[in-house]
């Protein structure tokens, strides 16, 4: 996922230059890389949410024993319909790529477990990939530091001298 620091930073390079190509790096690369995981992982744990809710819900409707279901549907744009279902003993579930598959209580609890797990490592997996991310940072700023150390030591050791 990382790109390779500036090519152009090379020990020929003025020191100035370099602090700005790696700064730039940073900026452009590292912290907009960054970002797009922190996105992606906030809209799997917006999914994980929902599978959660529905199974709140697929438990609430257990739980009443009731077959029939009063609703209210959003139409789009937030405009809402009231709707009664005479039977809810199935349901659609969302799968993916737009896709429903109609499922009995039972059946969709097991989809959301499977489903709420797999979501789950992927966003351990995108939390490690953002700590990877983040150490890059971390080694690049350091590497600053220590370009910046280098072009600040002739100064002092002429201070020294003087003094």
């Amino acid at each position: 996922m990382m790109m390779a620091p500036p090519a152009d930073a090379n020990a020929d390079a003025n020191p100035d230059e370099k602090v700005q190509e790696y700064e730039n790096f940073i900026s452009d690369v590292l912290k907009r890389d960054l970002q797009k995981v922190f996105e992606q992982r906030d809209a799997v744990f917006e999914k994980i949410s929902q599978y959660l809710q529905l199974k709140n819900t697929i438990q609430s409707l257990q739980e009443a024993g009731s077959q029939q279901l009063k609703t209210d549907v959003d139409l789009g744009c937030n405009f809402f319909v009231q709707a009664e279902v005479e039977d809810a003993s199935r349901i659609f579930v969302a799968v993916g790529y737009g896709f429903f598959v109609e499922m009995t209580h039972d059946e969709a609890l097991r989809f959301i477990d499977k489903k709420t797990s797999q979501l789950t490592a992927f966003t351990d997996q995108l939390t490690k990939d953002s700590a990877k991310i983040k150490a890059n940072i971390r080694m690049v700023l350091e590497g600053l530091r220590e370009l910046q150390g280098l072009s600040e030591l002739p100064e002092e050791s002429r201070r020294r001298d003087v003094f």
